[in-house]
């Protein structure tokens, strides 16, 4: 009987110590990094809805992007991306975690296919904005222009506002 009970005892502190996993560390870009439903207005140089016909320009509704870290894990750069759910684009933008800003000075190559991106103005509130079902959560807005979109000049705008909120794991939230 003991040594049944010696067997399962060190079976047992083999099972437990082989379940064990290292710690999973931040990335360097979690403060700015997330999930988020945006909204996207066709906006002047501005930055006003010329009128209200603007607002969600496209009739997309909630759109959902995401901001994450770059494969080389830098603190002042993050990847943004609309899943293709937009115009299909994902670019790297340099971003300040502490300020909680982002965007570039100069348009960068979209990673998606061949065009230019310009993001500017991008800024995350935190508590900012109020999501469907009441909650507060984190706010994002930037500004967004691509090299290949002739719609501004065709429908009278000048770039796109993008703004919305964190996604916050709620049904009613999405």
């Amino acid at each position: 009987m003991k040594k049944i009970l010696m067997i399962l005892g060190i079976a047992a502190s083999v099972l437990m110590i082989s379940c064990q996993k290292d710690p999973v560390e931040n990335t360097a870009t979690m403060a700015t990094a997330g999930q988020w439903y945006v909204q996207i207005d066709g906006v002047d140089a501005s930055g006003n809805l010329p009128d209200e016909s603007y607002a969600d320009i496209y009739g997309l509704g909630n759109v959902m992007f995401l901001t994450f870290n770059t494969a080389a894990n830098k603190a002042d750069e993050m990847m943004v991306s609309d899943l293709g759910d937009f115009w299909d684009f994902q670019i790297v933008v340099k971003c300040d975690q502490n300020a909680l800003t982002f965007g570039n000075t100069a348009e960068v190559e979209n990673l998606s296919y061949d065009c230019n991106v310009l993001l500017t103005n991008g800024k995350i509130t935190l508590n900012g904005a109020q999501t469907p079902s009441g909650k507060p959560a984190d706010a994002i807005e930037f500004d967004i222009t691509f090299d290949d979109d002739d719609a501004p000049a065709m429908y009278g705008f000048d770039h796109y506002k993008v703004h919305g909120y964190r996604y916050t794991g709620l049904a009613n939230d999405n």
